[in-house]
């Protein structure tokens, strides 16, 4: 068995190590003496007020010493990882509350046998010794349609009921009336998991194997299977996969989402999600419950209930009237719990409108400036030559960059011709290139996007009176300077300014007068590609590629090579139209 990498300083004392650090960096929190339990810093303050104590095993940060504090949690019990923690450390945190002054102590456990047991031991022990104690158990798992013996596993809805309990502690609810309260609450809510890939508790190996191309549905938080397997699908049917299953009429824990029903809707990552997928998943769940005719409360997006390292996603759903969402509403200083809007998330304009552009003013076309077909053409063999360049360029762009020079060229290229075949061209061959820009700019993203669109903007201003040779050779030096003030290149960095720089340098004939242009723009051409290839015996100064040793830079930067193949283009276009 292959164990998996872990950043901790030893397996044994990670758990321990982990709360430490939480404490060590949040002033409002303290660990007590001699176990692992963490308690609020101000415990004189809970005097008169029911303390609340929840925890379980490690490995699902935050959860739960990040919900300690005011209008949530008093304190945590932590067991090892995926390990319920010790009676006696249970004992010793109600105790601490007890003799804090707390109005009675409510226990807030999920629902998993050890859990079950050595907190309800701890509070049997408790109640011995004269402490008032009660606990609520939460199952809020929607994953099984029948219901087992051993009920709904407790989930991320649990924190849920860590934030409705806090808030009600802080109003001054007596111990019954939470009780009353949460356990309400924990029964208008369901919670379902899915999972790409599985989990490693530190100095073992992954908790279970999943296909390159599965998922599973329903797993529990610590890796426990779940109620199916599938082939994946986009992210819009995974959700709506996974609020049918919630919601079946033949689900024993099903949440019942008939339309009009107010929730509170938690998109948890499960530790290994990356936030983009997050995103993904959470305008999914949005659209789906708002096309079913549900009005979502509050959305809550982020990790509060991880499994370790496991790249997955629960959605919770709690049923929530107003009074419900004012509790979740109410202020605490729990540092994993979100800086909520108070406002519904249903029934807001999402999109504001974009500022409309002033009036273009239409000026006379200057002398020289070339036709129409002209530029339409030379614009085609541009983007027939970059997409053809596509793999080459991502190719180089892999031994220093994120593989993708290729595939931001064939975005701009793609983008060129969908213009080209919706919209008549510029006449003035400033306004094409400022068109340029704002496409590129627009449509290309990534520096590539930002360097053509600075250099196309710079360089239609030496363009706006004239359009002979020696105007457009003007415009190619006006367009490297912009480069070079803003991008912080220069020449012999290993970057596509290489091929620019070269290409410009020939291109100064043309200021000469009765300079003919295709022999200047050959050799420019030439000068370009002699550049671009001496790249890959250049040291990187600029872009990724100067965080890269010089020894792995082998080959020619994709960014010059493109360059030089667009010059190369205009030249073909030119001279296919001359002959």
């Amino acid at each position: 068995m292959q164990v998996s990498k872990k950043l901790v300083n030893s397996v044994p004392g990670s758990a321990d190590d982990a709360l430490a650090g939480l404490v060590a960096c949040n002033p409002d929190i303290q660990l007590l003496q001699g176990h692992r339990v963490a308690l609020r810093s101000d415990l004189e303050n809970i005097r008169g007020r029911v303390a609340l104590l929840s925890g379980g095993g490690s490995g699902h940060e935050p959860a739960h010493a990040g919900y300690i504090g005011k209008g949530m949690l008093t304190g945590v019990v932590a067991g090892a990882v995926f390990t319920s923690p010790a009676v006696g450390s249970i004992l010793a945190a109600i105790r601490a509350v007890t003799q804090a002054g707390s109005a009675g102590t409510l226990l807030i456990v999920k629902n998993y046998t050890g859990d079950r047991l050595n907190f309800g031991l701890a509070l049997e022990q408790a109640r011995a010794e004269g402490a008032d104690v009660q606990m609520v158990v939460v199952g809020d798992d929607s994953a099984f349609t029948t219901q087992k013996k051993a009920g709904r596993r407790g989930l991320c809805g649990t924190v849920l009921i860590h934030k409705v309990a806090g808030a009600l502690s802080e109003a001054g609810a007596s111990l019954e009336e939470i009780v009353r309260r949460v356990t309400a609450a924990a029964g208008a809510m369901g919670t379902l998991g899915v999972s790409l890939s599985p989990c490693s508790v530190p100095g073992s190996g992954p908790t279970f194997q999943l296909a390159q191309d599965e998922l599973e549905l329903g797993l529990g938080i610590h890796g426990e299977a779940g109620v199916r397997r599938m082939k994946m699908v986009p992210a819009d049917e995974i959700v709506k996969t996974m609020l049918d299953h919630m919601s079946s009429p033949s689900n024993a824990s099903r949440v019942a989402l008939e339309p009009g029903a107010s929730v509170v809707l938690v998109l948890n990552n499960l530790g290994g999600l990356s936030f983009l997928e997050l995103g993904v998943v959470a305008g999914a769940a949005v659209r789906c419950l708002e096309d079913r005719g549900v009005r979502i409360a509050r959305a809550l997006v982020g990790a509060f209930m991880t499994a370790l390292e496991m790249a997955g996603v629960s959605l919770t759903l709690l049923l929530a009237d107003d009074e419900l969402v004012g509790l979740i509403d109410a202020k605490t200083t729990a540092v994993a719990w979100p800086n909520l809007a108070r406002v519904p998330v249903t029934g807001r304009s999402r999109v504001l409108a974009a500022p409309e552009e002033g009036p273009t003013v239409e000026e006379p076309v200057p002398a020289g400036a070339p036709a129409s077909p002209q530029v339409r053409l030379i614009l085609e063999r541009v983007c027939s030559t970059l997409l053809g360049l596509q793999e080459e360029l991502n190719e180089l762009d892999r031994a220093a960059g994120d593989g993708d020079c290729g595939s931001t060229h064939a975005r701009a290229a793609r983008a060129i011709q969908e213009w080209l075949n919706s919209s008549p061209l510029p006449t003035r061959p400033s306004q094409l290139l400022s068109t340029l820009a704002r496409l590129l700019l627009e449509k290309m993203g990534g520096s590539s996007g930002a360097l053509y669109g600075l250099f196309l903007t710079a360089a239609a201003q030496p363009l706006q009176s004239r359009s002979n040779p020696a105007a457009w050779a003007a415009a190619v030096e006006a367009g490297i300077e912009a480069m070079q003030r803003y991008g912080g290149a220069a020449p012999g960095d290993r970057t596509m300014l290489d091929s620019l720089c070269a290409a410009a340098v020939e291109l100064r004939a043309l200021q000469a007068p009765g300079a003919n242009l295709l022999p200047v723009l050959a050799k420019a051409v030439q000068s370009a590609e002699a550049a671009a290839e001496s790249t890959k015996n250049m040291e990187a100064g600029a872009g990724r590629a100067s965080y890269i040793s010089s020894a792995r830079l082998e080959l020619p930067d994709p960014g010059a090579v493109a360059a030089a193949a667009i010059l190369r283009a205009v030249l073909e276009g030119l001279q296919s139209q001359s002959a």
